[in-house]
């Protein structure tokens, strides 16, 4: 993967009510400093919001949604989603390839990055962006406490609690 390329993961979806925007808040996948991480918000439309919703939750409804007939069209094409990249932004609007794979080919849609990430999570496939679109649209994110700093601490204390001199032999 080439090194501007940042492997994304969500952090959390925000409803602020069923007639506004909801906010969908995306995180580097590998970036945690001293309790800081970087989030990339994306402003996404109630109907949106409830697709991402239940593509995060992997809910199943009793007839396919939209997403649902696309993941199904293209298995039965022989085809699968194999990422998602957020490569660019203008203001307050993303713009998103999705990159399928059928074959040895791979294909690049122009896609709204709801629609894609949407589908990438259904498929439980990888979605990133480029190191200039996180630079250009990120906030910081200040976490009060560190991630599981207590979990960690006793994992490290138990590892240091079971090392034998001969281990350095």
């Amino acid at each position: 993967m080439k090194p501007d390329i940042v492997p994304l993961r969500v952090l959390t979806l925000i409803f602020t009510g069923p007639m506004n925007p909801a906010v969908l808040v995306l995180e580097p996948i590998e970036e945690l400093k001293e309790g800081c991480s970087r989030v990339l918000p994306i402003w996404v439309g109630a109907v949106e919001a409830m697709q991402l919703g239940a593509s995060i939750e992997h809910a199943k409804m009793p007839r396919p949604m939209t997403h649902d007939l696309f993941i199904d069209a293209l298995t039965n094409l022989d085809a699968c989603v194999d990422h998602v990249l957020i490569d660019g932004t203008k203001g307050e609007t993303y713009f998103a390839k999705l990159v399928l794979r059928q074959g040895g080919r791979l294909i690049s849609l122009d896609a709204r990055p709801t629609d894609a990430l949407s589908l990438a999570l259904r498929e439980d496939a990888p979605f990133m962006t480029t190191e200039e679109v996180l630079s250009k649209a990120s906030f910081p994110y200040l976490f009060k406490e560190p991630k599981d700093r207590d979990a960690e601490l006793e994992e490290f204390r138990s590892f240091v609690a079971s090392l034998n001199p001969e281990d350095f032999s």
